[in-house]
Order: structure tokens, then C-alpha cells, then sequence
């Protein structure tokens, strides 16, 4: 599993012209799941998104404070591109990432958990 973080202060995702999640201040989630992704690989990549300190403290001072801390939302899109291998030849090699529909279902637990772990309500998947 691998997640890419990165700390904005709007984003959203549009699927067909149709918002589908949007967020102000807070941290967006590129999530890649693999074949051999477990249960223990979601509650640390949940631990590790609500707890890392990439964000400024009040007095400016930076890699002080998390998401948590500050009460922020978070935009989830799962993304399995992220295990794209491209040693060799041209074209992306995805045989590591986890089939759609069995991926769909890992996804949908990290949701869960992630919600279950912060504030539903400050919590957008795609």
C-alpha cells in the first residue's frame, strides 16, 4: 500500500463533470493498493495520514503539527497508478496493483477506518 500526501488548501476531484469530493484546507491522499496489501497495511497508513506533522504550528515554526492537530480535512482518491512499475521498456507495467473490484473493497475499508479514526465529516473518498 502507499500513500502520496500533499497539503492544500482547496482541492477536489471531478468524475464526468460531477464534483465527487472537495475539501478546503487540509491534506489530499493518493492511495495505491497492491496484491499483497493486508489489514495491518491500512491502520498504518491511517495512523501514519492523520499523525504526520506537515504543517506550520501557530507561530510559523514548519513540520509541527498534523491534520489532527488542526482539526483539517482530507481527500482520499484511490489511485493504482501509484505501483506502476517502468524499469523496462516503454509502456507502465500494473501487475502489482490490486484488481479493481477486490481493491474497491480494500479502499472502501480504509475509508472506514480513516472515518472511523477522525471525524467522519471532515473525511471525502472517491
Amino acid at each position: 500500500m502507499r500513500a502520496v500526501l500533499q497539503r492544500v488548501t482547496k482541492a477536489s476531484v471531478t468524475v464526468d463533470s460531477e464534483v465527487v469530493g472537495a475539501i478546503e484546507k487540509g491534506i489530499c491522499i493518493l492511495v495505491g493498493i497492491t496484491v499483497n496489501d493486508e489489514a495491518k497495511d491500512i491502520d498504518y497508513i491511517v495512523r501514519k495520514v492523520l499523525n504526520l506533522r506537515i504543517f506550520d504550528d501557530e507561530s510559523g515554526k514548519m513540520w509541527k503539527k498534523s491534520v489532527k492537530d488542526l482539526d483539517l480535512e482530507i481527500l482520499s482518491v484511490s489511485q493504482f497508478t501509484l505501483h506502476a512499475k517502468t524499469e523496462k521498456g516503454s509502456k507502465p507495467d500494473f501487475h502489482l496493483a490490486m484488481s479493481s473490484q477486490t481493491s474497491k473493497v480494500f479502499y472502501e475499508t480504509f475509508l472506514e477506518k480513516l472515518r472511523s479514526a477522525y471525524k467522519p465529516d471532515k473525511i471525502q473518498g472517491s
